[in-house]
């Protein structure tokens, strides 16, 4: 390890399941980096919905993994395990990481780190890894999505529905979104949305069979579950994907499995944390091969809705659970 790294660090410990109130820092013993794995000073740190599910007590991290909260972060590499090739202390990464980011040092497995994008600072940088692996795996790899397809893209202005946008464009689809709001609405158009869908006024089954001329669209990438279930399956052209990635109006569902049937739909979904390392190895290779190089090029780039000292998580949380972000909410630890 670099000779000036500390031996103890201020982490964001959830205390009790519960209300943003629950995150608290505490001083906690610097991690020292395994076979496989390097040590990163994070210079900021990635807010996501998981992290407010994991604080609510309901999405325990997987086994091994750090308690802390924090399941994306950028910085410099500061130590390296051994077994580790390619990174040295001094690099500029990104990283995706199963827990631990809400922190001023944090381990991270050497195949899930990144180099910072060209032209990018830590806070765009610790914007993309959760978000940028879940999109690619959801939308390309399970979803298939194709050139030439169409897309509908729930909550559109989500870190999740930020990226999806930019990424399905970038590699040639016709993209739908639907946001809550006129001024969300428009983030979504700008960010390359072909048309955006106030779902608070408008239908977004009947809009998307309108600009499909009937037949529906090829891809749903869908966080909402509960009643968007049966309308999504309406929406779906024949040979359909609906991709569910979250549930924000719940996990169960009454579903009529004639449509299916008769559209030749697939349902499917995924979640990316408890996976193993050589799939989430994979998706990373995917992401530095056909991703990175359009970051680099400034081709596309994370939206940053704000940023929170580190200290302030609670508030980065409340700021995510009132819903009136667009792009994401990162953490900044002191200078």
């Amino acid at each position: 390890m670099s000779h000036d790294t500390p031996a103890t660090m201020t982490a964001i410990e959830i205390t009790d399941p519960g209300g943003p109130e629950v995150l608290k820092p505490v001083s906690r013993p610097v991690p020292a980096p395994g076979h496989g794995e390097v040590l990163i000073k994070v210079a900021a740190a990635g807010v996501n919905r998981p992290d407010i599910i994991q604080r609510q007590g309901l999405y325990p991290p997987p086994p091994g993994a750090s308690d802390l909260p924090g399941l994306e972060i950028a910085g410099t590499i500061v130590g390296v395990g051994a077994g580790v090739t390619g990174f040295s202390i001094g690099d500029r990464v990104c990283a995706l990481v199963a827990g631990g980011g809400y922190a001023e040092y944090c381990l991270a497995d050497a195949p899930l780190v990144m180099s910072v994008p060209k032209g990018m600072d830590e806070v765009q940088a610790a914007a993309l890894p959760e978000t940028f692996f879940t999109v690619w795996t959801n939308v390309f790899d399970r979803a298939g999505l194709q050139a030439g397809e169409t897309i509908l893209i729930h909550g559109g202005t989500s870190g999740i529905g930020t990226t999806a946008i930019q990424l399905a464009r970038i590699f040639g689809a016709r993209v739908f979104a639907t946001a809550g709001s006129a001024e969300k609405c428009k983030a979504c158009e700008t960010l390359g949305a072909e048309r955006a869908i106030n779902y608070r006024d408008e239908d977004f089954v009947s809009i998307c069979q309108r600009l499909t001329e009937g037949r529906g669209v090829n891809v749903i990438l869908d966080m909402v579950g509960g009643p968007y279930v049966a309308r999504n399956i309406k929406a779906l052209a024949v040979e359909g994907r609906l991709v569910n990635i979250a549930f924000l109006q719940g996990p169960q569902v009454e579903l009529n499995l004639m449509p299916i049937m008769l559209k030749r739909l697939m349902l499917t979904g995924s979640t990316l944390r408890p996976r193993a390392l050589e799939e989430k190895s994979a998706i990373a290779t995917s992401l530095r091969e056909k991703v990175w190089p359009l970051l680099d090029a400034g081709r596309i780039a994370p939206v940053i809705d704000s940023t929170f000292a580190l200290k302030d998580a609670a508030k980065a949380h409340t700021r995510m659970e009132e819903g009136a972000h667009i792009g994401k909410i990162v953490l900044k630890t002191a200078e």
